[in-house]
């Protein structure tokens, strides 16, 4: 296939549906509850929202939501070190602009601008560094956040940054990896997990292999997926087809991207620059082993964390999640996001608590934008009203 409309065939997704309902039935016949499969990255939850796939696919099959998006799993803590930063004397803070929304402790980086902090949204790290080539004279800091996806353009800036000597450019390092948070849960005798969607655009940069264990050691099937309706269901299917079969392997269905062993120059400018933590807070799920990446001693010069003193380099700190917020649980999967006592009552998209709510890949923003606020109104948290996020008639295979 060629064109990305060839990916919404609605004979190709009618095709998998039937395929998938099959192989349901087939699975259901020796066990009581559905088949419980993951999708780890928050892009891969909108998709199944944005189409209706949640709808669409067979009862034998029940999506659970991972911890796949890095603005969603940051601690409050870390946000509240970036507004500290952004508030020094002479710093230009520079930020994706879905991470400008998210609440800190004492408040989000788009409420510190509106103080009068100078804070920027650009759209790569790329831009920050132009930032600071352009004032010679103030300290610029880029926000890195991110997994493996984002991880290498700000290694290859601070690569840039050394080669230019551009000592006034610094990262507040917050890139986290993907594998050891599968690990966490699939260590967790409460959580139920039959099989993974992987995450494609990650996968473009690590390759398929650093998910081995889950196959080898869990004996859980994983299939590193597209992002298209086409690619999602093909992935459904491919992963119940190994449940069947009694098999556990990882299987790369997006493999017109993403190469067995990843993105080599990715790779090797991500071991130059960072490091292992020994350990990072995730939000949710606390402090896990060797989860983040610090840059190493030999860029220190660009290390925010040193430079100001902040963040992991003064010792870590604990700010607990507002009374109520249930994002913990959502990112783990073991609620809906419409199950929080929060959803729609003390946190919407206009007045967010959690960073679900905002970020561009967050559970309870995409039950929001699709279709989550009737479902918030059928249970109770919501009074009933016309929907204008709801969206039906994207997809429709029928």
């Amino acid at each position: 296939m060629k064109y990305v409309s060839e990916f919404r065939d609605p004979v190709a997704a009618r095709a998998l549906l039937s395929a998938i309902a099959a192989r349901a039935d087939q699975i259901g016949a020796t066990r009581a509850q559905p088949v419980h499969i993951m999708e780890i990255c928050g892009g891969h939850t909108h998709s199944i929202f944005r189409y209706g796939l949640d709808k669409l696919i067979h009862p034998g099959v029940a999506f659970i939501h991972g911890p796949g998006c890095p603005v969603c799993v940051l601690p409050m803590a870390r946000v509240d070190e970036c507004v500290q930063i952004a508030e020094q004397p002479g710093v230009i803070f520079t930020t994706f602009g879905d991470a400008m929304r998210v609440p800190g402790h004492r408040c989000s980086l788009m409420q510190a601008k509106a103080a009068g902090a100078d804070i920027r949204m650009v759209y790569s790290p790329l831009d920050a560094l132009e930032l600071a080539r352009r004032n010679p004279d103030r300290q610029v800091v880029f926000f890195g956040l991110g997994f493996e996806t984002t991880t290498p353009s700000t290694a290859l800036c601070i690569q840039q940054a050394a080669r230019e000597g551009l000592t006034n450019f610094s990262i507040f390092c917050n890139h986290i990896t993907v594998p050891e948070p599968i690990r966490a849960l699939l260590g967790d005798p409460d959580m139920v997990l039959d099989g993974f969607i992987g995450p494609g655009h990650v996968s473009m940069v690590i390759g398929i292999h650093p998910y081995d264990f889950i196959a080898q050691e869990f004996r859980k099937p994983i299939v590193v997926a597209g992002f298209e309706p086409t690619d999602l269901l093909q992935s459904v299917l491919m992963v119940l087809t190994q449940i069947a079969e009694g098999r556990a392997a990882v299987e790369n269905q997006y493999a017109r991207v993403v190469p067995e062993h990843g993105n080599p120059v990715s790779l090797a400018a991500m071991a130059d620059v960072y490091e292992k933590r020994p350990s990072f807070e995730w939000r949710g799920l606390g402090e896990i082993d060797a989860s983040g990446l610090r840059i190493r001693a030999k860029y220190a010069a660009f290390d925010a964390e040193e430079k100001f003193g902040i963040g992991y380099a003064a010792g870590p700190r604990n700010v607990p999640e507002p009374e109520g917020c249930a994002c913990g649980a959502v990112m783990t999967g073991r609620i809906k996001p419409t199950a929080c006592p929060q959803f729609g009552r003390g946190c919407t998209p206009e007045m967010p608590l959690g960073a679900l709510m905002v970020s561009s890949e967050g559970a309870c923003a995409a039950y929001w934008q699709y279709g989550g606020q009737r479902a918030a109104a059928e249970e109770g948290a919501l009074p009933p009203s016309p929907v204008p996020g709801d969206s039906p008639g994207i997809f429709d295979p029928r």
